[in-house]
């Protein structure tokens, strides 16, 4: 799942695609209903194409994935997180620019 693509997870299979990535994978926490995180779901699947191989982009729905959200505090979304290793390393909460991203996440 290097190849530049977004993948839509759940709590299910979140824990096997966050510790079997052999990159870091940045996580966008969001909602259908959020219009910040309608904003930031482009922004982040440009940063999946144009750094792919380099960090891996998956995105969570949090009303579909309640348990998950609560496991991470999420309590404002677009909550964007980037795991390293399977651990969490960076969390930035509300819409950024794919450079503020870039940058927070060392990919710039």
């Amino acid at each position: 799942m290097s190849g530049g693509e977004v993948q839509e997870v759940n709590t299910q299979s979140f824990d096997q695609v966050v510790s079997q990535s052999t990159v870091p994978v940045v996580v966008d926490f969001w909602a259908p209903w959020c219009g910040p995180c309608r904003m930031v779901g482009p922004v982040l699947e440009k940063l999946a194409v144009d750094h792919a191989g380099k960090v891996s982009v998956i995105k969570v729905n949090v009303d579909e994935n309640q348990e998950l959200a609560a496991r991470y505090g999420i309590m404002s979304i677009p909550t964007v997180i980037m795991f390293d290793g399977g651990k969490l390393k960076t969390q930035l909460i509300g819409a950024r620019s794919q450079k503020d991203y870039e940058a927070e996440f060392g990919l710039s």
